[in-house]
């Protein structure tokens, strides 16, 4: 054990005695996005919202997160994880909101209103649901399970984008008797208040990327078992780049974003003008709103994208894997799918090539009535509401 990880084991034992001592404050906000990786997702907008109602001058909103040379705005305090900082406002704030599971060393007081946004609905099982799992080489799915059920227990609130959410929320999170907010996902209110010409071009400037191609996003999820080291994924995909580039750059560009969890350094200078990358620190929405269509696979962007009417399609050439040897899915993936699925490179060129709306309409409108039924723009707001309620 170096220093530094024998500082941090003494900070949280004393963080854990003094927890109950130091008074909690309805006046201090906590805002964590990606267990501090980035400034994204729920928590970012219901933040924003906050700024916008002028409340970020009445709260002291405290943002965790690992690089605090983060831009963020408003007037908030940034504080570097695990440092001294984190752990006492870990202990003053009446408010947490993230969007992720807590460290299982965190102490919630009862004092303390803990919002969970999560950060998506789920196609693959999660959690509780998980009857086997290897993630990052441990295959311990009864710890998992012991690990899980903990630090949900200190969750208060619950927020989902739909009523499919909701159910499989209260057998995943062991969330049948607390409330669940079903209120869409705050990080989608921006899907619906910029799906402009105006701001749709703003954000591809501000992006770096050309106005005169149509854009691809390519955003697949993460591989439990694909690992450098335990919690750090590797960028796995059977995509043909230098393929795709020979087929497509005369029409579209593609935008790789990468999952939170993915730390590969990838060189992607054969691809300059073809390939733009994002890493976890950009938040995805504004990828949504610049992209013509989105390419993904099991990852939860196929529910928030859709909200936008625009072509999805999969390229899943390890289904069968997946579903059978991983995580196993929630609802029947190939049947409800609202788009092509592609096994291979030169399958997926040619339903890019080829994609036709009205050939998806049918099943573009079942998928939407089920996944989209909810988020109408307002979600932060109702966050913003329910702190304001607590605080009183």
């Amino acid at each position: 054990m170096n220093i530094k990880q024998l500082i941090k084991k003494y900070t949280i034992k004393i963080y854990k005695k003094l927890t109950h001592i130091i008074p909690t404050s309805k006046k201090i906000i906590i805002f964590q996005s990606s267990n501090g990786r980035n400034y994204t997702g729920n928590p970012r907008y219901i933040y924003e919202e906050m700024i916008r109602q002028g409340l970020d001058k009445k709260y002291k909103c405290i943002w965790f997160l690992f690089d605090t040379s983060i831009e963020v705005p408003g007037n908030c305090k940034k504080i570097r994880n695990n440092y001294f900082p984190y752990f006492w406002y870990l202990m003053r704030a009446g408010f947490w909101v993230f969007d992720s599971r807590q460290p299982k060393y965190c102490r919630k007081k009862k004092n303390v209103t803990y919002i969970q946004t999560w950060h998506g609905t789920p196609l693959k099982k999660l959690a509780l649901d998980m009857d086997r799992m290897d993630m990052g080489g441990s295959t311990n799915i009864e710890g998992y399970h012991r690990k899980f059920l903990a630090t949900c227990n200190d969750w208060d609130y619950l927020v989902s984008q739909n009523s499919f959410s909701t159910e499989i929320f209260k057998s995943c999170f062991a969330f049948k008797d607390r409330p669940i907010l079903q209120i869409g996902y705050p990080r989608n209110d921006i899907l619906i208040r910029d799906n402009n010409k105006e701001k749709i071009k703003e954000y591809k400037k501000k992006l770096g990327l050309p106005l005169d191609k149509k854009i691809i996003l390519y955003a697949p999820t993460w591989r439990d078992n694909e690992y450098s080291v335990k919690g750090k994924y590797k960028f796995v995909s059977k995509l043909d780049f230098d393929k795709a580039q020979k087929e497509l750059s005369d029409e579209y560009i593609f935008i790789v974003k990468y999952h939170y969890l993915v730390s590969d350094k990838i060189d992607w200078s054969p691809y300059k003008g073809f390939v733009y990358t994002f890493d976890e620190t950009k938040d995805i929405a504004w990828l949504y709103l610049v992209s013509d269509m989105m390419i993904t696979d099991y990852s939860s962007v196929m529910f928030d994208y859709s909200l936008l009417k625009r072509p999805m399609l999969f390229f899943a050439y390890d289904l069968e894997n997946y579903k059978e040897n991983l995580r196993g899915f929630y609802f029947d993936f190939v049947e409800e799918a609202p788009g092509p699925i592609s096994k291979n490179t030169d399958q997926l060129i040619q339903d890019i090539k080829t994609y036709d709306p009205s050939q998806w309409k049918e099943k573009y409108q079942a998928y939407s009535a089920k996944y989209n039924h909810v988020d109408d723009g307002h979600a932060s707001e109702h966050i913003v509401d329910l702190i304001k309620k607590k605080s009183r």
